[in-house]
């Protein structure tokens, strides 16, 4: 599988992308993770590893905790290079203008 479509494989799952939402506003620890969701251990620990495998969260180790950050360049680079192949440049500059304004 290629890189990219791993970004997508990971993104096709609600759960991976909660979890990149709560990953969003900081660096959280497994347990804090799995403390958010009413699924097993070992399923969010499947979970962070597609998510992982695709580049788009880090992992390091304190001591006896695993912590996870978001690769946010990751993301949106693979994201935004979909949406400019499918996306006229103009719609999305257009949408963003009417957003801002709202």
């Amino acid at each position: 599988m290629d890189a990219e479509a791993s970004v997508f494989r990971a993104l096709a799952d609600s759960t991976r992308r909660q979890i990149l939402e709560e990953l969003h506003s900081g660096e959280l620890a497994a347990g804090e993770i799995a403390g958010k969701f009413p699924i097993s251990g070992p399923s969010i620990s499947r979970h962070l590893g597609v998510l992982k495998a695709a580049g788009l969260i880090r992992e390091r180790r304190e001591a006896n905790r695993i912590l996870y950050s978001l690769v946010e360049e990751r993301l949106a680079l693979c994201v935004g290079r979909f949406l400019s192949a499918v996306c006229p440049e103009e719609a999305i500059s257009r949408r963003h203008r009417r957003r801002a304004a709202e």
